[in-house]
């Protein structure tokens, strides 16, 4: 695009004082061009099985991705007209480029958000366009990206190699074939897609269809699911499955962190309610505890990373879950107990040595006051710095602030990207980045760090501390 000014700063996050800027901008040079871990997304892993070229540009970046979606809702754009597939199968949207105009007209909503700048850079980076998303540039932006996405060098392999992506995560459920990650596996091809094991729809007794899924867990693993030695046993054999299709982690979206460690005999009673359906919400919640340390002493065993992030009032809406299902933006944080929550746990496995557990939260104001702690001295704890709300400029600055002076840098896991939508995951790293880097400059301006320590620092924080913890 010719005769248009870029709307990208080069020092877009970085320290507004020209001496850490300075300092910044070095330590950014020298981590900028790594390759890509993404070890917690929501990618498709159809895309790199089917390696088709993604339809068009309101299928990539709009329909799936509720970052978008949520925010045009919040201003009264229903989702039916953003094409969101109804859960009856009802009318919805089906003109992309309707779709895609719909939401240029609406483009100005994100101004200040983490979501402005991944699409920003994406729509730069990606597909050259240096001119700033509207109602004017609707059509020039979609002609241009439906044309890229025409051509070979835009499907999905092919941008995971441009992006530099070294590996990423799927995640899965336990009743997933893994069809998808058996085809890429035979394909030949070279790029690494790992599946993660989220056993949520056979653990959470409040899971739409629980009882099915449990009679159905028992028909995939040759299990007695409705015992309770085969229900664990059931477990063991799919994460062996998952493991054997290059999973390194198992992922947990409890409502809370509880944890609980029942003698045998009460375990076995408490599944047998749960089993039966009779179970109360507290019987609920404390078997989830329960399954929460049974997987932690199963990755013992197999050596699987194991994540927890709760606090999340999932599905807000029932109004909005019964148009749509899940995952459709309504997700909302709550306070979030840890210290108490996590003590059955940490007291069954916490000083073990080869489990790890990460750690992430959508309530911040855990962070100094419980996670650093716990981290700082259980050596199984690792903290997740970004995840879903905070994977945010000024979420990752909190993040570091509240936590480095307790857990340091080494208790975490470098950048999460909890991505939907591919094209924006580097632009994501990137912001994850600066950010870090700019956090980092801070120290070294301070006298606090010196400034050869910080490009290690720097290094660790965008690339080998994720690859350590995920055991990529």
């Amino acid at each position: 695009m010719t005769g248009t000014t870029a709307f990208l700063d080069d020092d877009r996050l970085f320290p507004a004082d020209e001496r850490t800027r300075g300092i910044a901008r070095s330590l950014y040079a020298g981590v900028r061009g790594l390759p890509i871990l993404s070890p917690h997304g929501h990618t498709d892993p159809r895309w790199f099985a089917l390696n088709e070229p993604f339809p068009d540009p309101a299928s990539l970046f709009v329909v799936p991705d509720h970052y978008v979606f949520r925010m045009l809702h919040s201003q009264g754009v229903k989702l039916e007209d953003l094409g969101v597939p109804r859960a009856d199968g009802g009318p919805v949207e089906t003109d992309p480029r309707a779709i895609w105009r719909r939401f240029a007209e609406n483009y100005h909503l994100f101004r200040g958000t983490p979501t402005r700048l991944w699409l920003d850079q994406s729509f730069h980076d990606l597909f050259g366009l240096d001119r700033r998303l509207s109602a004017a540039t609707a059509d020039l932006y979609y002609d241009r990206i439906a044309e890229c996405l025409a051509t070979d060098a835009y499907r999905p392999r092919a941008l995971f190699e441009r992006f530099g992506i070294e590996a990423i995560a799927t995640t899965e459920g336990a009743l997933d074939d893994l069809t998808w990650h058996r085809m890429i596996e035979e394909s030949g091809w070279k790029g690494r897609v790992v599946t993660t094991y989220r056993p949520d729809s056979v653990v959470d007794p409040d899971f739409d269809g629980f009882a099915t899924n449990l009679r159905r867990f028992g028909e995939v693993t040759g299990c007695d699911t409705l015992s309770w030695g085969g229900y664990l046993e059931a477990h063991r054999r799919r994460r062996a499955f998952f493991k054997g299709h290059g999973a390194t982690a198992t992922d947990h979206g409890h409502p809370s962190a509880c944890t609980a460690d029942l003698p045998p005999a009460e375990a076995e009673a408490l599944f047998q309610k749960v089993a039966r359906g009779g179970a109360t919400p507290a019987e609920a919640e404390t078997f989830r505890g329960q399954m929460l340390t049974e997987m932690a002493r199963m990755s013992l065993d197999d050596g699987l990373v194991m994540q927890l992030h709760p606090g999340s009032r999932r599905n807000h809406s029932p109004a909005m879950l019964k148009r749509f299902g899940r995952d459709k933006g309504f997700d909302i944080p709550g306070p979030t107990d840890y210290v108490g929550a996590l003590k059955p746990l940490l007291d069954a496995v916490g000083t073990e040595q080869g489990f790890t557990l990460i750690l992430f939260t959508l309530d911040e104001t855990a962070y100094s006051r419980e996670l650093a702690p716990l981290a700082g001295v259980y050596p199984c704890l690792r903290l997740g710095p970004a995840w879903w709300f905070f994977d945010s400029p000024e979420g990752m600055r909190r993040f570091r602030e509240l936590t480095t002076e307790t857990a340091g840098f080494y208790n975490t896991v470098g950048f999460n990207d909890d991505t939907r939508a591919f094209p924006s995951i580097p632009a994501r790293h990137d912001v994850a980045r600066r950010v870090d880097c700019g956090y980092v400059a801070t120290l070294v301006a301070e006298g606090r760090l010196d400034e050869d320590e910080a490009h290690d620092v720097a290094h660790d924080l965008a690339y080998r501390l994720a690859k350590r913890a995920y055991r990529l």
